[in-house]
């Protein structure tokens, strides 16, 4: 019995890892997408989302009319400083996959869009949730194309979009583990 007690702890923990490494996608600009003067402010869209490393960013714009720099600091940031951009996103559905807790500066590479507030700075968690977002320089985060021949997701609903799916995963590991640990006793 011993045995069998183990390994249905050792699975529930893998379950719960599993669940928590996952991440979620957030549509910048919620329905709207990136445009130059959404109906939410980008400040106020990214200060009520919840963003941590494993989660992906998109920008959807219409293709050729617009792109999205990401710029290494906040100088660069407020003064929208489109010279040497960390990376530079053209695709109009442009993902960003974050591989690291910290600041994301992002800033429209369109003409002057970006002076007349066509930016998001994005603070990504650490999955230590105790511990503040550090600035960091080194650009860890990397942009993922999009699926070859799959058609555009429809951006969530402005409600939907605030969900935090990762910690609901987290969660659900932990009622899974319980409930594991409960049967084995």
């Amino acid at each position: 019995m011993d045995s069998l007690s183990f390994v249905g702890f050792f699975f529930a923990f893998f379950l719960s890892f599993i669940c928590s490494s996952q991440g979620y996608t957030f549509y910048a600009g919620g329905k709207e997408g990136w445009v130059l003067k959404p109906s939410e402010s980008y400040d106020h869209w990214a200060k009520r989302n919840r963003f941590q490393v494993n989660d992906t960013i998109v920008f959807k714009y219409k293709k050729g009319s617009d792109s999205v720099l990401v710029v290494h600091d906040n100088d660069d940031y407020l003064k929208c400083n489109k010279t040497s951009p960390i990376h530079h996103l053209k695709d109009s559905h442009s993902r960003l996959k974050f591989t690291r807790n910290g600041r994301f500066y992002f800033i429209s590479g369109k003409d002057d869009n970006c002076e007349k507030g066509q930016k998001v700075l994005v603070v990504v968690m650490s999955p230590n949730h105790h511990k503040s977002p550090s600035p960091a320089s080194s650009p860890v985060a990397t942009p993922t194309p999009p699926p070859e021949s799959a058609s555009p997701a429809p951006a969530p609903a402005a409600s939907a979009a605030a969900v935090d799916v990762s910690s609901s995963n987290v969660l659900f590991g932990v009622f899974i583990s319980l409930i594991a640990a409960a049967v084995l006793i």
